[in-house]
């Protein structure tokens, strides 16, 4: 009986060491995913715009609308600019709970004229979109969240 019982705890310990492991590529994926959308998508920049920019205009707040939604999706949106992608990635991966498996994720922008941007709008900038691209990439992204962690 007892060869049984340490049997036992061993398929419990595989079992445990797989969720724990799986769990933290799902982190890694999300997180690379979420880096990729904000890193790609546009900035509004003024100097190719056909008309005058608003007086004070910043860009960055499309950047900065990227939300992470955890088994329903965020459609909340900020007057927040970024830039650089830095606070936003920041934000995006922060709000990524620490337990994933089992649940759906969404990565959303939910700004009016998301869709627009996704299908081509900034030609100079984001021509493929953000998602689009991102999901061409999603296979190599997952790979590498496999293989690089323990």
């Amino acid at each position: 009986m007892a060869v049984y019982e340490a049997f036992a705890e061993q398929i419990r310990k595989f079992a445990r060491s797989a969720d724990v492991r799986a769990n933290l590529v799902v982190k890694k994926i999300l997180f690379d995913l979420s880096t990729s959308v904000v890193l790609k998508s546009p900035v509004g920049d003024p100097k190719f715009w056909k008309r005058p920019a608003p007086p004070g205009y910043v860009g960055g707040r499309f950047r900065a609308n990227w939300q992470y939604g955890g088994n329903n999706i965020n459609i909340t949106t900020t007057q927040e600019k970024d830039k650089t992608g830095g606070p936003t990635i920041s934000k995006v991966t922060g709000a990524i709970p620490e337990r994933v498996i089992g649940m759906v994720h969404y990565i959303t922008n939910s700004l009016p004229y998301s869709n627009r941007l996704e299908n081509g709008w900034s030609w100079r900038q984001a021509p493929q979109g953000m998602v689009q691209v991102t999901i061409l990439e999603f296979d190599r992204i997952v790979r590498q969240a496999a293989t690089e962690l323990p």
